[in-house]
């Protein structure tokens, strides 16, 4: 077994063997057990590598030019022994990491502060990790405010299980959200099963700053608009103005959501109101749809229950209207409550 005590570890695997690597041991088997390495064709030469690899075929000590079988029942008894010794040592040191790295893993999670009680972290991926382990470590409550469009399906997707299993070991939340999420059905289907479980959720149409605060101890808040530098700030003062005078005030003005799809009429109003401000302003309808979160078949139906709103059958004739009526006050007319579905 000399020299060959990892052999197929890295080849086709443990005990697996291609259809044409099998078919050409046996035909070096019909040829009483050698092959000249210039005998195999070039289509070969794959299937023979596989056979070199676990150590089916091997050179010849008198001529390394030939190749020459070797006993399968024994070459599988040595490899076995080989790979439940392996095996073995993986899992003792899969066992013993976790607790080796345990405080790597401390010094990672909690750095000593740097320039203060403000620790700035760059890097969405550092990012994401330090906060997914803050809230993961909450004890009694997170306050998320999330400005901007809905998030991405897969995101609420990726988040709902552990979300869920805050909730259910006692850490309350509570999560702001732009008014557009109420047309969007995977956050709608996100919120209520998240509503059910115990979490609260408000739409605020006005402008807001991305904050999450973990059991008022901590506080995260964005430093640049592409959220590639994020502030974790540990200062209690600061933690508690922004609970306090941020996000307690944004919470109380805005309006609750459940995931139902009936959008209040104040929304929609707002929502429309926004609308007629972009329309007159010259913007495209993709431009529109994509400031507002929302999608060009939600704006369409918004257009269209406008034209009836006003009794006109075109866009050119809404736009006069609009424009008319925007010189004498800023409101379009009363909207009707509307039923979201992005």
């Amino acid at each position: 077994m000399s020299g060959r005590d990892d052999a197929g570890l890295s080849g086709s695997g443990p005990g697996m063997l291609s259809s044409g690597a099998h078919t050409l041991y046996l035909s070096v088997i019909r040829a009483h057990g050698r092959i000249a390495r210039g005998e195999v064709d070039q289509r070969d030469t794959s299937q023979l590598l596989e056979l070199l690899d676990i150590g089916l075929l091997v050179p010849d000590t008198d001529d390394p030019s030939v190749l020459v079988a070797v006993d399968p029942k024994q070459l599988g008894s040595g490899l076995s022994a080989v790979w439940q010794r392996q095996a073995l040592e993986l899992l003792s040191r899969a066992i013993a990491l976790p607790a080796e790295l345990n405080s790597l893993a401390e010094a990672f999670h909690t750095p000593e502060p740097v320039g203060g009680t403000i620790e700035y972290v760059r890097g969405k991926a550092l990012i994401n990790q330090r906060l997914k382990h803050a809230v993961a470590s909450a004890k009694e409550e997170v306050l998320a405010a999330q400005p901007g469009g809905p998030r991405p399906p897969e995101a609420l997707s990726g988040s709902l299980a552990g979300d869920l299993e805050d909730l259910r070991r006692g850490v309350a939340a509570r999560t702001i959200y732009h008014p557009s999420t109420r047309y969007h059905a995977p956050t709608r289907d996100y919120v209520a099963t998240i509503t059910q479980a115990g979490g609260l959720f408000r739409t605020l149409d006005e402008p807001y700053t991305r904050l999450i605060v973990i059991d008022r101890r901590l506080a995260v808040i964005p430093v640049v608009e592409d959220l590639n530098l994020a502030a974790f700030i540990h200062d209690q003062a600061v933690i508690n103005y922004l609970t306090d005078e941020v996000f307690e005030r944004n919470w109380n003005r805005g309006l609750d959501f459940n995931g139902g799809r009936t959008v209040p009429q104040q929304v929609v109003s707002r929502l429309r109101q926004t609308i007629v401000d972009l329309l007159l302003k010259g913007t495209n309808h993709r431009v529109i749809a994509r400031r507002l979160g929302i999608s060009e078949r939600t704006l369409a139906r918004h257009l269209a229950e406008m034209r009836e709103d006003y009794n006109v059958e075109s866009l050119f004739q809404l736009g006069y209207i609009l424009a008319r009526s925007s010189q004498e006050t800023p409101e379009c007319p009363p909207a009707s409550v509307s039923f979201g579905d992005n």
